[in-house]
């Protein structure tokens, strides 16, 4: 099969003939129809996260269709549609697992981190961590809400209920967020790179009462704030337009260092709070969600041997959504 592969860090995927995976007993054997690009995947191949699988092929936002079943495997079968997410496989009988923690396992793996992920024509996948997927659903749109969409909504959820939200780096998983959070009633402040009118007008367009740059101050305080920009120096300026009693959630995996800020900044019970992975039973609450709102994905198609091009939009700003993959 043709897949892109990492070597080293810090130099381009390499597309390469590889052979096709074989599963194993509790594993399925995936046709991938569609990988969204995500800003992990950028951390991975930057080199930002450490000891990747050797010669790993990236890739976590997968939607595919099923064409081999384990000989363990009594949930799928061949010709099922599933998404195969970031959290790929955990052990079951840390105190983490045992408690519905399984994002914090200390001996998890990683669909295109420590595992083989989906800039592929075919992967492999433990099949209590796929997701079933409609097909009637669009490949390509349904893979964003693999990632974008799934951590998106796990940071919701920690941001709490407050009405006010604001909205840090408005890229996949704010365009996907955004449209749950209008569901669900709130008002949404956007804030992106200077001078970034197209990103401002897009948030906008899906319903944000305010759009500015990360250095602006919105027209009110906000209840929580959600950063999906992978800049620490976010963090003390979203706390300075936090109420009293607020939240700022880091939805990143990986963010650069967060200057020192005042005490009294944090001070009113302000707090700070991150987002490790997903659970499964995210991906239950939110796939379910997605189609009630409706959640559509802004998306951008790319061929498989154009990961490098989709990365490096990605790594510019250049992107307005997701970009996604197609075999």
């Amino acid at each position: 099969m043709k897949a892109m592969v990492l070597r080293n860090a810090r130099h381009p995927l390499e597309l390469l003939e590889v052979p096709i995976p074989v599963p194993s007993e509790r594993q399925v054997l995936v046709k991938v129809l569609a990988c969204a690009v995500c800003r992990t995947d950028l951390h991975v191949v930057d080199g930002d996260l450490p000891h990747p699988k050797p010669f790993l092929i990236p890739g976590h936002e997968i939607v595919g269709e099923v064409v081999t079943v384990g000989s363990e495997v009594a949930t799928l079968k061949d010709g099922d549609r599933v998404g195969i997410p970031w959290l790929g496989w955990t052990c079951g009988i840390c105190e983490y697992c045992l408690t519905g923690h399984e994002n914090l396992c200390d001996t998890a793996r990683f669909t295109g981190y420590t595992l083989d992920g989906g800039y592929a024509e075919y992967t492999v996948a433990d099949a209590r961590f796929c997701f079933s997927i409609s097909k009637d659903m669009d490949p390509v749109s349904a893979a964003p809400l693999l990632c974008a969409g799934l951590i998106g909504y796990r940071s919701l959820v920690k941001a709490g209920e407050g009405r006010r939200l604001g909205l840090y780096g408005f890229g996949a998983a704010a365009h996907i967020i955004i449209q749950v959070a209008r569901h669900q009633g709130r008002e949404i402040c956007a804030f992106t790179r200077a001078g970034d009118v197209m990103a401002q007008d897009f948030a906008r367009s899906l319903g944000a009462v305010w759009a500015g740059s990360s250095t602006d101050a919105p027209p009110f305080p906000l209840d929580a704030a959600i950063i999906f920009a992978p800049a620490g120096e976010l963090v003390p300026l979203a706390l300075r337009h936090l109420r009293k009693g607020g939240v700022v959630v880091c939805g990143g995996i990986h963010m650069s260092d967060i200057p020192s800020f005042p005490y009294a900044d944090l001070w009113g019970e302000r707090s700070i709070v991150s987002v490790a992975n997903l659970t499964r039973q995210d991906g239950l609450e939110f796939l379910a969600l997605a189609p009630a709102v409706p959640v559509l994905t802004e998306t951008r198609a790319f061929p498989l041997e154009s990961a490098n091009e989709a990365l490096a939009d990605l790594r510019e700003g250049r992107l307005h959504g997701a970009a996604v993959l197609v075999p």
